[in-house]
């Protein structure tokens, strides 16, 4: 699996970021786990034919004792297996690991 980590993280931090991703909404149906939604504009050609059945697409997130791990795989949140389930692209990626970096910031957490 592809994951962007970070670690080394204190049990505060990992809260403050918890509290971010329950503030947007991002909550998962498990403790620790919670989804990132790529942008429709960001969607692949497939990903964008599949929308409607397979859509909204998003990253899971997963906060750890000490850090935070995100995959990058994009998954479809209305079905597990499709063609349209796939790593992130180039832009996705970007995406992803440039809106985490931004909620550290957010709550200055060094990291």
């Amino acid at each position: 699996m592809r994951l962007y980590c970070i670690d080394d993280l204190t049990e505060d931090n990992v809260k403050r970021l918890e509290a971010t991703f329950d503030a947007n909404g991002m909550k998962g149906s498990m403790d620790g786990m919670y989804w990132l939604d790529i942008p429709e504009s960001l969607y692949t050609d497939e990903q964008t034919a599949h929308a409607a059945q397979c859509g909204p697409y998003s990253l899971g997130i997963e906060t750890l004792e000490n850090g935070v791990r995100m995959e990058l795989l994009v998954r479809a949140r209305n079905i597990i297996r499709c063609s349209c389930v796939a790593y992130a692209t180039p832009e996705q990626r970007l995406y992803a690991i440039e809106w985490l970096d931004s909620a550290l910031r957010e709550q200055d957490i060094p990291a």
